[in-house]
């Protein structure tokens, strides 16, 4: 698909739909003798969550794992929507659609693995990132340089920030303060 019309598919986006674990971090579990567990973000894939938030896109998490350091995570970036223990994720991803009063093609979905495929193959801009699984990619339309957790979420945000003709309004914005 030519990067045209990737643009006029993201310039439809409302919600913007991450999974976790190799999308917003590098995949990687560490835990300690106690059995915590800690996940390593990217702060700038973090800030671009904001800006999305803030140009009124919704931002929504669904994942096949559960981990208090995810509800962290999202409390800090005022994501409200966290489905997580989703194996099938199709029913979050349709509940969402729902709940928000969506279509399909006013999503993009985000994944890295082949459990998210199903999503990948209903979302309007499917994106999977730099190291995703090779089935994964083949079902996305778009494939992000950066790899999860470094950088791949914050490339998606972009994208689509400049697709809908606003990222240049958000660096003068920075540029004035």
């Amino acid at each position: 698909m030519c990067i045209r019309d990737l643009k006029e598919r993201a310039k439809l986006i409302k919600l913007l739909i991450f999974d976790v674990d190799g999308v917003l971090t590098d995949g990687g579990i560490i835990l300690d003798g106690n059995g915590d567990e800690y996940k390593k973000f990217d702060v700038r894939d973090g800030h671009g969550i904001k800006l999305v938030q803030g140009a009124g896109i919704d931002v929504a998490l669904i994942t096949g794992r559960y981990s208090k350091v995810v509800e962290k995570r999202a409390g800090e970036l005022g994501i409200r929507e966290v489905y997580q223990r989703c194996i099938d994720k199709v029913p979050a991803y349709e509940a969402l659609l729902a709940k928000l009063g969506l279509s399909a093609e006013e999503t993009a979905y985000v994944g890295d693995d082949v459990v998210d495929i199903p999503i990948l193959r209903r979302a309007g801009l499917p994106v999977a990132v730099a190291d995703a699984h090779e089935d994964a990619k083949r079902h996305a339309l778009m494939i992000t340089k950066a790899k999860g957790g470094r950088g791949a979420a914050r490339e998606c945000v972009e994208f689509i920030l400049k697709a809908k003709g606003v990222w240049d309004d958000i660096i003068d914005s920075y540029r004035k303060a």
